[in-house]
């Protein structure tokens, strides 16, 4: 296979290509790399490149292929990491000039897990500053740009890691996801962004917004999200929140359909705003799935916008972690970052209990529609891509509050639900526009085996980005 051809592959073909020794992880890893070296600058997905130590991690996987050892799950497999995560020996910013020098000295636990099944670290991935936005660029290293408008954004706060995806330049992408950061530019990039359960892939070192906080894959198919999920799910020691008696062959059991399942659909949730193209695209891709066997309704929910609590968990969390810092370092932050950091820190005592209460209530206002319902289908965002340059779907400055562009993702950080985005269509402009299909408490699989569904019915892996990312086949 030539080099294009091997930048197409997703990381399930990645593997079984090199299982059967038709191609060695070095040639799958220099074309990834001299892909990024044509593409990166022109949309800024990658803030570091590893090709040294990619290369020379490569080259003992390709030994250990021709001994005939017994390989990992994901041997060969190029993947890049957001750089908000800790890897051992490799510069993390958190996309602040706080730590422009920064090098963690210990993987995170999905790191460590992605590292023994033979997956090769490509590069770090451009954020937002400590990861507080919905879309991503920096002070650091600027703004990662849409691959199919790139006077776009890419969304966030894992834009890099979609861009790299989205244009071959690397088949997974490993984000975080605290208030929709994995799905939001898993929808403005037209890629698989999974946010399993709660505790599914165990975090380490803690942040200031653990309670929120997921790891996660954005891919090209749902085969490889099950495939990451499979590897990096699991109890771990040093997340006391992590989830032990996972479901050890998400793979294979993906392929089992949805024949029978009762499927609601709610275009806005009770309080959403949402662009009617969006709004049509979504409806009209749950309401497929009945070919898949599923019984798909549309359902009126009630339910109010928990934003304010979410906020007081995350906002008020970053605001705890760098308020300490304002004085001394605050003209090095973000300005955007350093409002909310100000904001954050005025949040009192009582204000925490209350959002602690509010939680609670959400919990039990959205846990009983999963008892006669299998799924919940959502938009996964408001509108489709926004210019670069705004933090928010309004002009900059002109928005009601933060976020109202994606009431469908946070909501589900707050109750731990699992939740993917899939690409479900495309605007009139030609952008990509993401459904969100959320699932029951702990059902990863049922989640999973939708968004299979779904791409059977309606595939998306061949349609790649036009003009300066075009890949040639």
């Amino acid at each position: 296979m030539n080099a294009s051809e091997l930048c197409t592959l997703s990381a399930t073909e990645v593997v079984a290509l090199i299982r059967k020794k038709q191609v060695l992880p070095s040639e799958v890893s220099r074309a990834v790399l001299d892909r990024i070296q044509a593409v990166n600058p022109q949309l800024n997905a990658y803030c570091t490149i590893e090709t040294e130590t990619a290369m020379a991690t490569a080259g003992q996987l390709d030994e250990a292929v021709q001994r005939g050892d017994v390989l990992g799950p994901l041997c060969g497999v190029p993947i890049s990491i957001k750089d908000i995560l800790y890897v051992r020996d490799s510069r993390t910013t958190f996309g602040s000039r706080l730590f422009t020098d920064h090098v963690t000295r210990e993987d995170a636990p999905s790191i460590e897990r992605l590292r023994k099944a033979g997956a090769i670290f490509v590069g770090r991935t451009n954020t937002p500053e400590f990861g507080f936005k919905g879309v991503t660029d920096n002070r650091l290293f600027g703004a990662t740009r849409n691959p199919w408008n790139p006077s776009l954004t890419s969304g966030g706060s894992s834009g890099g890691a979609a861009v790299a995806v989205a244009t071959g330049m690397g088949p997974v992408g490993i984000g975080t996801d605290g208030g929709g950061s994995i799905r939001i530019p898993a929808s403005f990039c037209g890629l698989v962004g999974l946010k399993a359960s709660f505790g599914r892939i165990p975090n380490y070192p803690a942040t200031a917004v653990d309670s929120l906080r997921h790891t996660g894959p954005l891919t090209r198919t749902v085969a490889d999200a099950a495939l990451l999920l499979e590897v990096m799910a699991g109890v771990d020691e040093r997340d006391p929140f992590s989830l032990g008696g996972a479901v050890s062959d998400y793979p294979s059991l993906i392929e089992r359909g949805i024949a029978g399942w009762r499927i609601g659909f709610s275009a806005d949730l009770g309080f959403a705003d949402v662009d009617p193209e969006v709004a049509r695209i979504c409806a009209a891709a749950c309401q497929s799935l009945v070919v898949a066997g599923a019984q798909v309704e549309e359902v009126d929910l009630n339910w109010q916008d928990p934003y304010d609590c979410w906020n007081a968990f995350f906002y008020g969390g970053i605001g705890g972690l760098l308020g300490r810092r304002l004085q001394s370092e605050g003209d090095l932050l973000d300005p955007g970052l350093r409002k909310i950091v100000m904001q954050g820190s005025k949040l009192r005592a009582e204000d925490f209990v209350d959002a602690q209460f509010q939680r609670n209530a959400f919990w039990h206002q959205t846990h009983p529609f999963f008892r006669d319902v299998r799924l919940l289908v959502t938009p996964a965002l408001a509108v489709p891509p926004f210019p670069i340059g705004q933090d928010d779907a309004d002009p900059a400055g002109q928005s009601s509050r933060p976020l109202g562009w994606t009431p469908f993702t946070y909501p589900f950080n707050l109750t731990g639900h699992p939740a993917v985005s899939v690409p479900c269509g495309f605007t009139q402009a030609g952008l990509p526009v993401g459904l969100q299909i959320v699932g029951a408490r702990f059902d990863d699989l049922g989640v999973l085996c939708a968004a299979r569904a779904l791409e059977q019915i309606q595939p998306w892996a061949d349609r790649w980005p036009p003009d300066v990312t075009a890949v040639q086949k």
